[in-house]
């Protein structure tokens, strides 16, 4: 469960730039190299190449050397594990929501 949580942690960290989630958003387009993704950035490529080497460390990118250019693409690792979080927890609210419309509607019709 450690080492879950830590993997967790590490995705939704990688996830919460704007700039590397408009890299995954580019990349479900298809693969791409590091200098097509900075072009609408106006970054510079070492600076994308960082963004990168997170998205890399976490699985939702791969790199693959391709010539004299690192081609891009989604990793083999999507975002199942955020998503599974994000379910646990949206049930665990909803449970919360239904007792607490169980509550009004069983206190609505006492008088105050």
């Amino acid at each position: 469960m450690v080492q879950y949580q830590h993997q967790l942690d590490r995705t939704f960290a990688a996830l919460g730039d704007p700039t590397r989630r408009s890299i995954l958003e580019q990349l479900g387009q298809g693969s791409a190299t590091i200098t097509e993704l900075a072009e609408p950035f106006g970054m510079s490529l070492t600076g994308l190449k960082k963004h990168i080497r997170v998205l890399e460390d976490v699985e939702l990118v791969s790199t693959e050397k391709v010539g004299r250019t690192r081609q891009c693409s989604l990793g083999p690792r999507r975002l199942e594990d955020a998503e599974r979080w994000i379910e646990t927890y949206r049930q665990t609210l909803d449970a919360r929501l239904d007792r607490f419309g169980e509550l009004l509607k069983n206190t609505k019709g006492e008088p105050q």
